[in-house]
């Protein structure tokens, strides 16, 4: 590409400037350019002559005097930025009597302007080794920029934007009982690292001044406690099974999440380590946690679970529907139309129409201490102000077994009989297909294959029959050889209430005083306290 461009021409009688159209694209003269570059160069010319001809951009030369054609050399104007970092050279042809300059004339120019950095040789050359650019600037030095750093960031591996936000079900519904609020992290885990900041490296201008990148930023990692920090100082790590939470770029991991209460404004909660609630957990809701669950108010109707303690200060009243799941103790001020299963102990001040399982021993204590209705297991003691109701509601106790292995012995009394059923029921097939074929009757491949499938699956059923009676016969010998279980009754057991220690059960038939039953000689017994 090639912008038009000028050159002062011999005329018969004088001297003129001809005019050379653009290529490729290139810019149009500008007459702005051309009078500046006679007025420099102080040649006479007549305005509005030169302005009529290049509008009107007749062939040839337009004529400017009588004179001989003014001897002028090629020259350049340089323009060089603000900040140093580019010079452009617009070069104008020689007069006809003129002649170019050299690379070497223009190469020392730029050294005399101290441009001494990136000087562009190829630009130079194309100018240098042809007819010459004229009219178009070319860039002739040009400055390194510098490359910038990056600063240090912290990547989080979290989400450090958590938002109280129901969760989709699949058939488009939204649940409002899953409310997404709970970072949880697991004990090792990592949280965060630094990605280290990069360093720039420095540019240079035309006149070889050095120019430095612009600083970068290092990052620091800030966290509370809970929280390990890798040994080279660049990543951190949950000391504990918890949640975590960014708060004003500050790291924090608790094993313990408190709210306020369970209801529409939390959703349920699944929780790595314990929950502690202040308030009351509402019906319907769900607490999971592994480790404590310590509620300072009522639960009404709610499924609670805890790998650890379940502690409720003001009760639960289960409305028939509410569980408690502990895998060590279970401590509330009352129980009450619920089903609670305790891996140690229950400690309560009241029992109403509840089914309760203990590992250990259940405590039922306080100014009124009753167990009335419901059943109500312990592993090896029960301890109660009152038990059963004046009013002969229904109530079972029972100790002496663990609830856990007598669940798993009744499960596997009905799946023996199962299996025997299952057994018993195939077997006539097997033998009528046996005396058949001795016969010498044929069968088609869909009842070979029918008959082997049988076979096979009364040969598998076999063998699980027999470990499942292998299990069964350890968890009766265990369950037999517990040690001594009592219930202990420091006030009044009412009749109708039944007594289970072991394999033995009793149902009173008057009321009982301040007393203790046991196992004795194969029966349940009365003893004094």
């Amino acid at each position: 590409m090639q912008n038009g461009f000028f050159r002062l021409v011999k005329m018969p009688g004088g001297f003129g400037i001809r005019f050379f159209p653009p290529t490729d694209g290139g810019e149009e003269v500008r007459i702005a350019e051309v009078i500046s570059y006679l007025d420099r160069l102080h040649v006479d010319y007549d305005a509005n002559q030169l302005k009529k001809y290049i509008g009107e951009k007749t062939q040839g030369a337009c004529f400017l005097g009588r004179k001989d054609c003014p001897v002028c050399d090629e020259t350049y104007q340089l323009e060089v930025s603000d900040d140093f970092m580019e010079a452009v050279a617009r070069f104008y042809p020689p007069s006809d009597t003129g002649k170019r300059i050299t690379f070497d004339e223009f190469y020392k120019d730029l050294r005399y302007r101290n441009i001494v950095s990136g000087v562009q040789m190829s630009s130079l050359q194309d100018h240098f080794q042809s007819e010459g650019i004229y009219c178009t600037d070319l860039v002739v030095a040009r400055g390194r920029e510098p490359r910038q750093g990056t600063d240090a960031r912290v990547e989080y591996y979290f989400n450090t934007e958590v938002h109280v936000q129901p969760t989709m079900r699949e058939d488009g519904s939204v649940d409002f009982f899953h409310l997404n609020m709970i970072n949880h992290c697991r004990k090792g885990e990592m949280l965060a690292r630094i990605l280290p900041e990069t360093q720039g490296e420095p540019g240079v201008n035309i006149l070889g001044r050095r120019i430095a990148p612009k600083p970068v930023k290092r990052a620091v990692l800030k966290f509370g406690r809970n929280i390990e920090l890798s040994p080279d100082k660049n990543a951190i790590y949950s000391k504990v099974d918890g949640h975590v939470v960014l708060v004003d770029d500050k790291v924090f991991v608790s094993d313990v999440y408190e709210v306020e209460n369970v209801d529409i404004t939390t959703g349920n909660i699944e929780f790595e380590g314990s929950v502690q609630i202040n308030g009351n957990v509402a019906s319907n809701f769900v607490v999971n946690a592994r480790g404590n669950v310590i509620i300072n108010g009522v639960v009404e109707g709610a499924h609670i679970t805890a790998g650890g303690n379940i502690i409720i200060a003001r009760g639960v009243n289960g409305m028939g529907k509410g569980t408690l799941e502990a895998g060590r103790d279970v401590v509330a001020k009352f129980i009450e139309n619920a089903t609670v299963n305790a891996g140690g102990y229950v400690n309560t001040e009241s029992i109403l129409h509840s089914q309760v399982s203990a590992g250990t021993e259940i405590t039922v204590t306080g100014r009124r201490g009753f167990i009335t209705g419901g059943h109500v297991q312990a592993g090896n003691r029960i301890n109660v102000k009152n038990l059963g109701a004046a009013l002969g509601a229904s109530t079972i106790v029972e100790v002496g077994v663990d609830p856990e292995r007598k669940a798993r012995y009744v499960q596997l009394q009905k799946e023996i009989s199962e299996l025997v059923k299952l057994i018993k029921n195939t077997q006539p097939v097997l033998i009528s297909f046996g005396e058949k074929r001795a016969k010498g009757v044929r069968f088609t491949p869909e009842q070979l294959k029918y008959v082997k499938d049988a076979a096979q699956l009364v040969e598998t059923k076999k063998e699980e029959l027999a470990r499942k009676n292998r299990e069964m016969n350890e968890l009766h010998t265990l369950l037999a050889g517990q040690r001594k279980a009592a219930v202990v009754v420091q006030g009044s057991a009412y009749p109708g209430t039944t007594i289970i220690i072991g394999d033995v059960s009793m149902i009173l038939q008057s009321n009982y005083q301040y007393c203790r039953f046991e196992k004795v000689e194969g029966d349940v017994k009365m003893l004094p306290m």
